[in-house]
């Protein structure tokens, strides 16, 4: 298995006393614990609904503590997600997307009628799209949430009228129940776009005629705004955010609402690699690569002994980087980085240890993608 040559000794010993080889990545469990608490607490103190996203991780491990700490529900980006996390136990599910695939459709609408306890939501922005949830739905209806998107933006509606003409074939099709709005805030660049689009949204949720209305936002760089300016909608608010759980040192970093309000979110996870080569003064060859750690929104981030150095690229399986003035290291040496853009982390790894403050491993997170 992936990082590990001896699992009967992995929880309890030093991530550097033999049961793993490198390169392996780690989740800092302080980490983990403080962002899964901070953010219950702030959907708490702004009346939100946390739905985490649960694509970030796959992880029944993070998924029971994010429940434990007072989420909703998960969402999830596909059919299969759906089912794998009904296979974690979760009761409560929004599939935060348009969905047309009859397998997919017809699983989880044979869940529904096994378990009267399952909830379930979906996106629709189409005609075409409530059509297909009506054929695949089963004794009990598919309730779905009309999404609104908005120009260069990756789904929903992009007009108010055209919403409303999907909510209300929703409204007339049989096997399906309208139950609200949706929209993704996280692709839009400034604060004043984001307050627009949310306005929007909430002129589409008045337009509609539901009972106990749902509204489902929800992105990690905006979750701020959203406490502000829907705070006094008169629906229910479901936050999607998924990044949340271990943040990073990167992308969102940069972006956490908590550049801009009070508290922090902490980076949880970090990759151990050694040296391999240093084959010219002032570069490095690093034992990890694109299968090891995310490179989409961002490359890796030296830290530690290395901290002053720059990643020039990250190969398949190497990272090159550029040694600044004062790293010292050879080859042989163990090095650590952080990561950017977990969302393409956790993917790549199907156990990842947990470890304490004195690098101990405390538990093992397991990933299914």
């Amino acid at each position: 298995m992936k990082g590990i040559v001896d699992p009967g000794r992995a929880v309890g010993s030093s991530l550097f006393g033999g049961a793993f080889s490198f390169p392996v990545m780690v989740a800092h469990r302080s980490a983990l614990e403080h962002n899964i608490a901070t953010l219950a607490a702030f959907a708490g103190e702004h009346g939100l609904t946390l739905v985490p996203h649960a694509k970030t991780t796959m992880s029944p491990e993070l998924v029971r503590a994010q429940l434990d700490a007072g989420a909703w529900g998960l969402t999830a980006a596909t059919p299969s997600q759906v089912l794998t996390l009904r296979e974690f136990g979760v009761s409560r599910i929004i599939l935060a997307n348009q969905v047309f695939d009859p397998a997919g459709l017809a699983a989880i609408a044979a869940s529904l009628d096994e378990d009267p306890s399952f909830e379930f939501l979906c996106f629709v922005d189409s005609v075409a799209g409530v059509e297909a949830l009506s054929e695949h739905a089963g004794a009990r209806p598919f309730r779905v949430l009309a999404e609104l998107g908005h120009e260069g933006g990756r789904g929903g509606s992009r007009t108010l009228a055209h919403l409303l003409e999907v909510a209300s074939a929703a409204q007339a099709a049989d096997g399906v129940e309208l139950a609200g709005v949706a929209g993704y805030e996280g692709s839009l660049p400034s604060a004043g776009e984001v307050r627009a689009y949310l306005h929007r949204l909430l002129e589409a949720l008045e337009h509609l005629r539901v009972r106990d209305p749902i509204l489902s936002v929800g992105g990690s760089q905006w979750f701020d705004l959203i406490g502000r300016e829907l705070a006094a909608c008169q629906a229910r608010i479901m936050l999607r955010s998924g990044a949340y759980v271990s943040h990073d040192d990167g992308y969102y970093r940069e972006r956490t609402p908590y550049t801009r309000i009070e508290g922090e979110l902490r980076a949880a996870l970090e990759i151990w690699a050694h040296v391999l080569t240093v084959p010219e003064p002032g570069l490095a060859v690093l034992g990890f690569g694109k299968r090891d750690a995310p490179f989409d929104e961002g490359l890796p981030v030296p830290r530690g002994a290395v901290a002053d150095a720059t990643v020039l690229k990250v190969q398949d399986q190497h990272t090159v980087l550029r040694l600044g003035p004062d790293t010292r290291v050879k080859p042989g040496d163990l090095v650590s980085f952080g990561i950017s853009h977990p969302c393409t982390a956790f993917d790549k790894w199907r156990v990842m240890p947990v470890v304490d403050d004195d690098y101990v491993v405390v538990d093992l997170i397991h990933t299914y993608f």
